[in-house]
């Protein structure tokens, strides 16, 4: 694709022929229902037919590498959106499951040769994480333009 024809495809938000995964963590489902929604709002815009899109749902965040894996092998989207949320806690664990989340998921990228769009939020507190899956700054919505945006550089 000439860089004309993917700059009016970006600009049209025309998505429509791609095929997405979305791969969300059912961990505080209250943050991640957001997010989903958010990421389904962004592909209903820019015009990803329904039928086009796979869901899976797992565990955890430190999951959505294995879900996100599972999903590149058996649907063969174009790109994925892995969504979860990160809450700092008593020790350090966030900062090792965001680490080995963020390795993984761009692992999947370079071993697919697809985008993996890394929607996982990671907050000091459930204050910080209500805040950033709602709104303007639903960061499941933001996860889902840049995938799209990054499938369309095919």
């Amino acid at each position: 694709m000439q860089r004309k024809e993917f700059l009016k495809k970006v600009a049209t938000r025309d998505a429509s022929k791609l095929k997405v995964g979305i791969v969300v963590a059912d961990f505080n489902p209250d943050i991640t229902g957001n997010l989903f929604e958010g990421a389904l709002k962004a592909l209903k815009e820019w015009g990803v037919k329904e039928r086009n899109i796979s869901i899976f749902r797992v565990y955890g965040s430190f999951d959505l590498t294995y879900g996100c894996d599972l999903m590149l092998r058996k649907h063969k989207p174009d790109t994925v959106v892995a969504l979860g949320c990160i809450v700092k806690g008593e020790t350090n664990h966030d900062h090792y499951i965001a680490s080995a989340l963020s390795h993984g998921l761009t692992g999947l990228a370079i071993k697919y040769g697809k985008p993996v769009s890394f929607g996982v939020i990671t907050t000091n507190n459930l204050a910080q994480a209500k805040a950033r899956s709602r709104g303007g700054t639903n960061h499941g919505e933001k996860a889902a333009i840049a995938a799209l945006q990054a499938a369309l550089l095919k």
